[in-house]
């Protein structure tokens, strides 16, 4: 009897971009003041005390979450949207939470049956983008312009705005193109929005693809993919969700059913409660605003030019230089960031600074630079 060769996952997927700072990390290690991590968007803050409250009070119940979530926290999540967001147009169907929008990112392609289908990502990106078409196996074109894709017409597009790693903003009349391309080929727009509330240009102000503005309230073949991690520091938590065509919500809410895919009842009750205080969010947004001004003078002050970096959680710097020779000039000083590279070919001078360090460790991060 023969047996056809396994071929495990893990073998095709790109290595974990982070493991090759091992070396960097050791030797920012080395600072006798210690390390200075900016290399990941780790929420450091405490969560609020009324979510705690919401997840403990709701550690009781016994039974299985549904998957399409409770009717409370789905109404919790359109109102939020509205509010904060000028969403219009959300019902209860075109609304799935979600393990956490990394998993959901990473699963999107293969829920969707997009084996030997072509993906789109941004020329610097995320990396679960390009994992997520991998691990579906289709094909991966990495480009910001559509003009350049040439004839060949995607079957999905990821666009990420506010952009991780750069901090762009796309503004309006940019995805109005967007959707209006995809209306004409059908293809589907997956946008990663999970930095939407944490824009700092008033000129720029990051929006939703679903945005009235941007899509005259037709969400045919739109997905907006939300999370609280970033926004209510909820990242243990796992808290996310993807909102958008009822239909497309429709077949990722049957395939998770299946797949057993639930938020933890406990959870939902922790969201409801962040997704109706608009005031941890807000106070949130001051701590990294403060921390943003302290990391971008420090930088600028040290020679560094910071490109974009209109909104997120990170100044996109370059020394006009290798980044692997930044991460190491950086690492000498007990500093630790993400290399450009993690990101796609287009990020290979540049390095990722993240604002997700203690008031503490940025002053110290910014003593070290001076």
């Amino acid at each position: 009897m023969t047996r056809t060769p396994r071929t495990p996952l893990a073998t095709i997927l790109p290595d974990f971009p982070w493991d090759s700072l091992a070396t960097a990390k050791s030797r920012a290690g080395e600072h006798p003041d210690g390390i200075v991590n900016l290399s990941v968007g780790t929420p450091v803050d405490p969560v609020a005390p009324g979510i705690q409250i919401a997840l403990s009070e709701a550690a009781g119940f016994s039974g299985y979450p549904q998957t399409i979530g409770t009717p409370e926290l789905r109404s919790a999540i359109r109102s939020a949207l509205e509010r904060r967001y000028d969403m219009t147009g959300l019902v209860d169907a075109s609304v799935i939470p979600v393990v956490g929008t990394k998993e959901a990112i990473a699963l999107l392609p293969f829920m969707l049956g997009l084996a030997g289908h072509t993906v789109v990502i941004p020329e610097v990106a995320y990396p679960t983008y390009e994992v997520s078409a991998v691990a579906a196996g289709a094909r991966v074109l990495r480009s910001d312009s559509l003009l350049k894709l040439g004839p060949e017409v995607p079957s999905l597009m990821f666009i990420n705005s506010p952009s991780n790693p750069t901090g762009k903003v796309l503004g309006v009349p940019h995805l109005r193109k967007v959707v209006e391309w995809a209306r004409d080929n059908d293809v589907i727009i997956a946008a990663d929005e999970c930095y939407l509330g944490l824009g700092w240009d008033d000129d720029n102000e990051p929006v939703s693809i679903l945005d009235p503005r941007v899509c005259d309230g037709d969400h045919t073949n739109l997905l907006a993919i939300h999370s609280l991690s970033k926004t209510s520091n909820m990242a243990s938590y796992r808290a996310g969700f993807i909102v958008g065509d009822t239909a497309l919500v429709g077949e990722l809410t049957e395939a998770r059913k299946n797949l057993g895919l639930m938020v933890p009842y406990a959870i939902q009750q922790a969201m409801i409660a962040a997704l109706n205080d608009d005031d941890q969010e807000a106070g949130q947004k001051l701590i990294y605003a403060r921390r943003r001004a302290t990391l971008m003078k420090a930088l600028l002050g040290a020679g560094f030019r910071i490109d974009d970096s209109e909104a997120g959680l990170y100044l996109w710097a370059t020394r006009d230089e290798p980044c692997r020779d930044t991460v190491d000039w950086l690492a000498e000083r007990g500093i630790l960031v993400a290399p450009g590279d993690f990101y796609g070919p287009r990020g290979t001078r540049h390095v990722r600074v993240a604002m997700t360090e203690t008031d503490e460790r940025i002053a110290a991060a910014a003593a070290r630079l001076a």
